[in-house]
């Protein structure tokens, strides 16, 4: 049971993840260590989008389920859910263009100079 548990909280943490991935060039514009984090956070899904691999999150995720003798992703109610939301059924190719979007969304967020009031 407690892998069951420690399994669904990975689910949680990757679904933030994603979210920080996608909305964090905001609050990494104002603070540093956000923003190196960030930046760090989009290479390493530029490269398991455009490379094939696989997210550490998910070996993770998987390990726990297999070591709390789960079959599949079938997990608590909010796991399982946030796991279609992340799991998207997309080819390959669209998810590693929505990568190469997302960086490059962030990079000219970075990069271009804030407004003044």
């Amino acid at each position: 049971m407690p892998y069951a548990f420690l399994a669904d909280l990975v689910v949680s943490f990757h679904f933030l993840w994603i979210l920080f991935l996608i909305f964090g060039g905001w609050w990494g514009r104002r603070y540093r260590w956000v923003k190196r984090i960030h930046l760090a956070g989009l290479v390493l899904a530029f490269f398991v989008e455009t490379f094939d691999w696989f997210c550490p999150l998910t070996h993770l995720e998987v390990w726990l389920r297999e070591k709390g003798d789960q079959a599949g992703y079938s997990g608590a109610f909010i796991g399982h859910y946030l796991n279609q939301l992340i799991y998207l059924d997309a080819s390959r190719s669209l998810m590693a263009l929505l990568t190469i979007l997302l960086c490059l969304v962030n990079a000219w967020w970075y990069l271009s100079p804030p407004k003044r009031r």
